[in-house]
């Protein structure tokens, strides 16, 4: 009894990660970037004392393949201990205090870059970033070529060889993939802010974040979803960029503490998904870490057989290694690191961050949620 109550859930869980490793095959590369340059961004970086971070960003932003006179910088300080020091560029940067109306404060950030933003399309990404040199070039180029009003990218980790950081790779690699399988399949739900492009007028169409700024993170998420459902725009509107020329990159978390409360407040947001899709797909990875999770007590009380405890953890590690394999070549091409000790560590991990993210309070940036 018990291993039919344990079956059914897990092969819908099986059925919905196949089906996202054939939406990941079904969006196709685009690296075009041989168009001249039309297209006007303002780059907007919230921060909270990055002064550690963010002169690697404007160095990557310095050294970016586009013309200086088709974008602007605005650096959004959210309550810093200390002012940063902008040092001489030749692009056009700005430094403005956050205005606080929210319990969001990126939200609030990108509320109030978006006041004196001078161009129409608005792209975000975070202080602890590198962009790479044709980033706005393979997105004007993109333009350009589509009938497009929000366009979300890629984002990776830039990993040394601790297990923390790899582990850490490997989870973003899911979730990168979950993400272009749902694009893959028309039911994008996810995006990531620190490569999160979108108009102007799309921003004010939906009322910005409107109905969702007392949820403190979710600046990415919730508007893209708003966007799909929005009978002004919608999904046809709304792409996936897969570009190897837009990959940003960002730090890992230094320490297990700060990693669980950074993934905690990435769940926390999901019980509040506009997306049907994604709640239901939510529920079934919960479901599937669960099962795994609980099959060890069980085999070990003797309630299911050897043979089934092997068959789940078995089936997960092949299904979910496919869509991290396919997500982490395209991501890094190079070789994936501890992954089998990764799979047998990751469902007491994920379902110890979705059970906290309904009840616990967590840290971030030096403030409590």
């Amino acid at each position: 009894m018990i291993t039919i109550i344990l079956f059914l859930p897990f092969l819908f869980y099986i059925i919905s990660i196949g089906t996202l490793i054939y939406g990941f095959t079904k969006i196709k590369n685009y690296d075009a970037i041989g168009l001249k340059p039309k297209t006007s961004f303002t780059i907007v970086v919230p921060f909270r004392n990055e002064a550690e971070n963010l002169p690697a960003l404007l160095e990557s932003i310095s050294k970016m393949n586009y013309p200086t006179d088709l974008f602007e910088v605005i650096l959004v300080d959210d309550e810093s201990d200390f002012k940063f020091q902008i040092l001489d560029f030749k692009f056009q940067i700005s430094q403005i205090d956050n205005l606080r109306v929210s319990n969001s404060p990126k939200k609030d950030a990108i509320s109030t870059a978006m006041q004196v933003a001078k161009n129409e399309w608005i792209i975000s990404t975070d202080a602890d970033c590198k962009v790479p040199e044709n980033w706005l070039l393979s997105l004007d180029n993109y333009i350009q070529t589509h009938d497009v009003a929000m366009i979300a990218g890629a984002v990776t980790y830039e990993c040394n060889n601790s297990f923390l950081q790899h582990f850490q790779q490997l989870d973003l690699a899911s979730l990168q993939g979950a993400t272009m399988g749902s694009f893959g399949i028309e039911k994008g739900f996810m995006c990531n802010g620190a490569n999160f492009a979108y108009t102007k007028s799309l921003f004010k169409v939906l009322n910005g974040f409107e109905g969702n700024d007392a949820i403190a993170s979710g600046d990415d998420v919730f508007l893209l979803q708003k966007a799909i459902l929005s009978r002004n725009f919608g999904s046809k509107k709304v792409h996936y960029l897969k570009s190897e020329n837009n990959i940003v990159t960002t730090k890992p978390v230094e320490n297990w503490k700060t990693l669980f409360y950074q993934r905690v407040r990435w769940a926390s947001k999901t019980s509040s998904y506009q997306s049907y899709f994604g709640k239901l797909l939510g529920l079934l990875v919960f479901a599937g870490n669960l099962i795994v999770m609980l099959s060890y007590g069980f085999w070990i009380t003797g309630f299911i057989s050897f043979s089934v405890f092997l068959m789940l953890i078995f089936s997960k590690f092949i299904v979910d290694s496919i869509l991290i394999y396919q997500t982490h070549q395209f991501l890094t091409q190079q070789k994936m690191r501890y992954l089998v000790v990764s799979s047998l560590l990751y469902p007491f991990f994920s379902v110890g961050v979705a059970l906290y993210s309904l009840f616990g309070k967590y840290e971030w940036k030096g403030r409590r949620f």
